[in-house]
């Protein structure tokens, strides 16, 4: 039977959805254990939510005020100790997980993967590449641990209804000393996290500034969407790096994909190739936008959007 790892990513004393994506990849591995280990200064409301996941045998809880705020550098040796024993670590493919993971790898001295879209096994997988045009099958030599992350786009939340027993563990695992807390800066909005969102409006360049951009926003405020952005609209300095979806931004699998004046270049199509249903917005009907487009209209952005907004 493999034992599964699994990272848990966690803000403001609440579970990342992504985290119960990290569960399901675990779980469908055949006959796998899965657990969840959740580092914090307190923890115990986000170990309550992981242990009523379903799919998870035990929830491991590391109660220490150095969790928090959480750093990578910090908590790496922690997890890389409550690793032992187990043959495969999980963490989701975010900011998250790209910080953490491959520092856990690095001190296990084990092979790293990253954006595991299908586990076979706990050491067989696949993964996209070439901005994923094709999915190549990987596999880690028998009886070595594995480190991976898991593209979340790629599963649906593991669901509720699990009562799974939460452990405290103490772990002796010193704070580096080269490393040390400053201050964070985040924008503040009451709008949807961009990787979970059900719903996204992205924008592109077509939309010709910062301040033409606050049409995509008012269009998502009328969704209840989150707001994204192409990366030629980023590079132009029409909204900021956290908004950029694509090959180098961020990966999602939304209900309702909203393309507003993007083109379509091959590392945004990337991005949003789990969308459920993609709606593209542009003026150029041959755009590449439109081949991958569940609904499509062809017209003038300025004009179309204030009236879908009338609309709704």
């Amino acid at each position: 039977m493999a034992r599964i790892l699994v990272a848990a990513e966690h803000s403001g004393g609440k579970l990342n959805a992504s985290t119960a994506k990290c569960i399901a990849c675990g779980t469908s591995v055949p006959g796998a254990e899965v657990c969840v280990a959740v580092l914090a200064a307190d923890g115990a409301a986000v170990a309550a939510e992981a242990a009523a996941i379903q799919g998870v045998a035990r929830v491991l809880l590391v109660r220490n005020p150095a969790n928090e705020p959480a750093l990578a550098a910090v908590l790496a040796p922690q997890f890389a100790k409550l690793a032992a024993g187990f043959d495969l670590v999980l963490g989701p493919s975010t900011t998250f997980g790209r910080d953490l993971m491959p520092r856990i790898a690095a001190l296990l001295g084990a092979p790293q993967l990253s954006d595991v879209m299908v586990a076979e096994s706990a050491t067989r997988f696949r993964r996209p590449v070439y901005a994923g045009i094709a999915i190549v099958t990987v596999e880690a030599p028998a009886g070595r641990q594995v480190v991976a992350t898991v593209r979340v786009a790629s599963f649906a939340a593991a669901p509720t209804g699990g009562s799974a027993p939460i452990e405290s563990i103490a772990v002796d695992a010193p704070v580096p000393p080269s490393t040390r807390f400053v201050s964070v800066s985040a924008a503040r909005n009451d709008r949807p996290d961009l990787q979970t969102a059900a719903r996204v409006v992205s924008g592109g360049r077509a939309l010709g500034s910062a301040d033409n951009f606050k049409l995509i926003q008012g269009l998502a405020d009328k969704l209840g969407a989150a707001v994204g952005a192409s990366r030629a609209a980023v590079d132009a300095g029409y909204a900021p790096n956290e908004l950029q979806v694509g090959q180098t931004g961020k990966i999602i699998a939304p209900e309702l994909y909203v393309a507003i004046g993007i083109s379509g270049a091959i590392q945004h199509l990337t991005g949003i190739k789990d969308a459920r249903t993609i709606v593209a917005i542009n003026k150029d009907a041959e755009a590449p936008i439109f081949e991958v487009a569940d609904y499509g209209l062809v017209g003038d952005l300025f004009t179309l959007v204030p009236e879908i907004e009338k609309l709704l």
